[in-house]
């Protein structure tokens, strides 16, 4: 290319109406290549660098970064377009996770702000362990470590994702503090029974995997209940609930078994295990019952029927 075809670094400025300045920029960090130099030193541009470098300040001002900006443009013509809709795609998934995160970041000042005094110090050091958006990895090894041996991992894998519950893309600051709440009971909390002992040492055969694949037949007709709003009641799905358990036993359904039953959902009941599932249905949306809900649902449908027969 002849020099006298090229354009002065003040002429490619005056055509794209970007600075001097700004045009050295781009062209020391390799963006913009020189086509030459004038025998006086100065730097050359071939007429397609006034679109490259439209391009390249746009880019900029849409957040993407010199190296991507300078992958992008290092494209054939014929491949751009696809290959700015990839980058398009990509930025917007991290501006969802920037925004999500400026939410959470947001709803944990207000939380501070609209806190009682005496409360204010106390819930900056809890608000202060979650990441903003919060991880829910504490969450899910708390369920690993809790869920007895012999369960196989898609079972385990399936138990897991239905435990933890995924932190609202736009939290209030009562979602900050039940998030707060979840993290530090999965990180520090106990438990004060172990809650497959009892069956476990009674019954050498027992199986958690039969039962945790019993419940999951259960869930779906519970959940029906609870999106309907009816209350605990004999029917379909509470005897699917008893017949999980008595499968995993090797026990028949009677009455004996479903008082038995009732005895060692009371015995196994964990105040903390509790206290999860109210912080969980804090954070769950309102026609997505948790685990938790579910499960009060069978102990309250079970000890209703037993008092009625006992009545």
């Amino acid at each position: 290319m002849l020099l006298d075809e090229t354009l002065s670094i003040g002429e490619l400025a005056a055509r794209t109406g970007a600075t001097v300045k700004t045009v050295r920029y781009y062209s020391d960090r390799g963006v913009l290549p020189e086509a030459g130099r004038s025998s006086g030193g100065h730097r050359r541009y071939a007429p397609e660098a006034v679109d490259r470098l439209r391009r390249a300040r746009s880019l900029r001002a849409l957040g993407l970064s010199l190296p991507e900006v300078s992958r992008l443009l290092a494209h054939p013509e014929e491949e751009f377009e696809g290959a700015l809709e990839g980058a398009a795609a990509r930025k917007l998934g991290d501006l969802g996770t920037e925004l999500t995160a400026l939410r959470w970041r947001e709803a944990a000042l207000r939380l501070l702000h609209e806190s009682p005094p005496e409360l204010r110090a106390e819930r900056l050091l809890l608000v202060g362990g979650l990441d903003a958006p919060p991880a829910t990895a504490d969450l899910a090894r708390f369920w690993r470590r809790l869920l007895p041996p012999g369960i196989p991992h898609r079972l385990r894998d399936a138990v897991v994702e239905a435990a933890v519950v995924c932190p609202p893309a736009e939290p209030t600051p009562q979602h900050v503090l039940a998030q707060a709440e979840l993290h530090t009971l999965a990180t520090r909390g106990r438990l004060s029974v172990d809650l497959c002992a009892p069956f476990s040492a009674a019954h050498p055969g027992y199986r958690p995997d039969v039962l945790y694949e019993g419940i999951a037949e259960a869930v779906p007709l519970t959940s029906a209940h609870l999106r309907a709003g009816r209350p605990p009641h004999e029917g379909d799905a509470l005897d699917c609930f008893v017949a999980a358990h008595a499968r995993a036993r090797g026990a028949d359904d009677t009455p004996t078994f479903r008082r038995d039953l009732s005895r060692h959902l009371a015995r196994t009941a964990d105040p903390m295990i509790e206290r999860y599932w109210q912080l969980a249905g804090r954070l769950a949306p309102a026609d997505e019952p948790t685990p938790g809900a579910v499960d009060d649902w069978h102990r309250a449908a079970l000890d209703g029927q037993l008092a009625r027969t006992d009545a």
